[in-house]
């Protein structure tokens, strides 16, 4: 008898208090459209969201020693939930269009692209995909610019052409910044640059550290300092009436050697599977013609209690993406899974160096779903 997992998934509070509801309610609190700020954040000319990737609400809470001025900036607020799959392409897209997954068609870090048989690595892209097309919803800096605000996001050089940025990004005015020195800067600078601004501000490091070398470790905790003083220096700096909003697109879990369940050597998870996207923590499965209830059975009877299965109908009913667009319905597996506790399920031989991970993210527990919402200003 399959046993379901023991505790409950997060379902998203999209809506009310999630990633696309911040980024509706920062640019709300500049043009004033009271309606949008759902979050009902202080009214400014100016508003800057730094963005660290991989900093999860609960490991925050977690190391406050690393990061005092983090930390007492978490004591009095809340946090937010991210989004399903809780991975940096899908809440990049949803902080960039200010929509939920469903509606921005960002669905995960790998999703079928329909006709093709294969599969779209977000953080890679294909040459044969076109981001505009993939992902046609107007962004937010977009309509900042339409309502005569400025927009400029702060990010390493190396991203500004990806794929991923213009699906999620474009419209703004690219600033790049490697080093958090230079981070600091350009964002200060870009603040000054107009009285009407949104500047979002990404930086990557930690979220790498806490996939190679585990979330709390050394080098991630460590890391987790150097950002602390990078948020203070953008705070001390920000220009009189301007906000400061630190968030994090996913949080992260460690998985051990003896919670990974190998898609590649259990037989049955492969059985009647055309594609299998997604990635450990969330999977996108795709099932061949006639076989979704069986590839469905299946994954429920192996994976039991280590993770949430649902079909397809299932998930979208369960709100999982928020509303979907019909156009974007078929970008969703026929069988969606997401792990529970610190389960993965990896691919080792199609997928040897996402499956040699020891931090990951994509589920539905609150390690990975809850996000800082931290705020400084106005002054």
């Amino acid at each position: 008898m399959t046993r379901e997992p023991r505790t409950s998934p997060i379902v998203p509070s999209y809506g009310e208090s999630s990633l696309a509801d911040l980024a509706a309610s920062i640019l709300a609190s500049i043009t004033g459209d009271t309606a949008r700020n759902v979050l009902g954040l202080p009214e400014t000319g100016r508003a800057c969201l730094l963005i660290i990737d991989g900093l999860g609400w609960e490991l925050l809470r977690a190391h406050q020693a690393a990061a005092p001025f983090l930390a007492e900036l978490a004591f009095n607020s809340r946090p937010l939930t991210a989004g399903f799959p809780s991975t940096t392409a899908t809440s990049l897209g949803t902080l960039g269009t200010a929509l939920p997954p469903g509606e921005h068609g960002m669905l995960g870090y790998q999703v079928a692209v329909p006709g093709t048989g294969g599969l779209l690595n977000a953080l890679r892209w294909r040459d044969d995909v076109d981001p505009v097309a993939w992902q046609p919803k107007r962004t937010l800096y977009e309509r900042a610019a339409d309502a005569g605000v400025t927009p400029v996001h702060v990010a390493p050089r190396a991203f500004a052409g990806s794929g991923l940025t213009r699906a999620t990004i474009r419209g703004a005015r690219y600033r790049p910044a490697g080093a958090l020195g230079a981070l600091a800067a350009e964002t200060v600078a870009a603040l000054h640059d107009s009285e009407r601004a949104l500047v979002t501000a990404y930086h990557g490091d930690l979220d790498a550290l806490g996939h190679v070398d585990g979330a709390s470790s050394p080098a991630w905790t460590w890391q987790l300092a150097h950002i602390d003083k990078l948020a203070e220096q953008i705070a001390s700096s920000l220009p009189f009436g301007a906000v400061l909003y630190v968030t994090a697109d996913h949080g992260m879990v460690n998985v051990g050697p003896d919670d990974r369940i190998d898609a590649d050597l259990v037989p049955g998870l492969r059985a009647g599977v055309a594609l299998l996207g997604g990635e450990p923590r969330a999977r996108h499965v795709y099932a061949r013609p006639g076989a979704a209830a069986d590839v469905l059975a299946a994954w429920r009877e192996i994976l039991g209690d280590r993770a949430w299965v649902m079909s397809r109908d299932e998930a979208i009913k369960d709100g999982w993406f928020g509303p979907v667009d019909p156009a974007f319905t078929d970008r969703i597996g026929d069988v969606v899974a997401a792990a529970a506790g610190n389960a993965a399920i990896i691919a080792s031989q199609a997928e040897p160096k996402e499956s040699a991970l020891i931090g990951m993210h994509g589920s539905l527990t609150s390690a990975e779903q809850l996000v800082p919402m931290l705020v400084v200003g106005p002054r």
